[in-house]
């Protein structure tokens, strides 16, 4: 079994079939938590997993493989009063997740776009191209979205093409320039700072990086497909980083 389709059975069975029970069959002894309100281990897990209401369910929208992390992309509903769109990523060892990185946002519609948090492309349709994939994204976060360089944004889009699945932005590469300086205006400015992680698979690169929204601490997880060398898709999660967070590891 791959290591894609262990996660797959892990949020199926723990989130759909509410099986407690069976958190370890899933996850190594020394599992590493960095989810900001989940306790440390599999007993965190644990607990997690028996306090997720009868009823609830996880969807599974993106899921793709890098090495040793798998990282998804899904909906969360019936927790709470909102729906929530999460991003999972799990280091894996000997078919079981030895550590684990995740955010949420709300489910938020209508989008100003008019597309959906989660819908859009959802396979890997050209694993060759993930090295040349990984290469572009990571300079463009490195330049333009850590180094503010806003010159070089015309290098990473073809034209003003680009679909746009963050709620508060427009389509368009002038969407989200639009956006930014609105958000400026109103003294929400997004900062990234440094970037942690790049999880690559073809088309899909998935970037993890931390910076402030409006001043706060704030973890970007930032969900881009390539077409044609250039960018042409976002998804992304933006979550305040905690004062304190329910274990020691960092959310990073």
């Amino acid at each position: 079994m791959s290591d894609r389709d262990v996660i797959l059975d892990a949020f199926d069975t723990l989130f759909g079939s509410h099986d407690a029970s069976a958190v370890d069959r899933f996850v190594a002894a020394d599992y590493v938590q960095h989810a900001a309100d989940v306790p440390d281990g599999r007993e965190g897990l644990r607990t997690l997993v028996s306090a997720v209401p009868a009823g609830s369910s996880f969807e599974v929208h993106r899921i793709f493989e890098d090495g040793d992390l798998v990282a998804s992309h899904g909906t969360l509903r019936g927790v709470g009063p909102d729906d929530l769109v999460a991003f999972d990523i799990h280091r894996m060892r000997d078919g079981k997740a030895v550590e684990h990185w995740s955010v949420e946002q709300p489910v938020v519609a209508p989008t100003v776009s008019g597309h959906s948090q989660t819908d859009g492309p959802t396979q890997v349709t050209r694993p060759e191209a993930t090295e040349e994939s990984r290469a572009l994204v990571d300079r463009f976060v490195q330049t333009v979205l850590v180094e503010g360089s806003l010159s070089a944004v015309p290098e990473f889009f073809d034209g003003d093409s680009y679909t746009q699945h963050n709620p508060l932005v427009g389509d368009g590469v002038s969407g989200l320039g639009q956006a930014f300086l609105e958000l400026r205006k109103q003294g929400r400015a997004v900062v990234y700072t440094r970037r942690h992680m790049l999880i690559a698979e073809g088309e899909f690169v998935l970037s993890v990086a931390e910076g402030t929204f409006g001043g706060r601490p704030t973890a970007f997880y930032d969900l881009f497909r390539v077409a044609d060398g250039k960018i042409a898709e976002h998804w992304d999660v933006v979550a305040e980083i905690p004062a304190e967070l329910a274990h020691d590891n960092g959310m990073f």
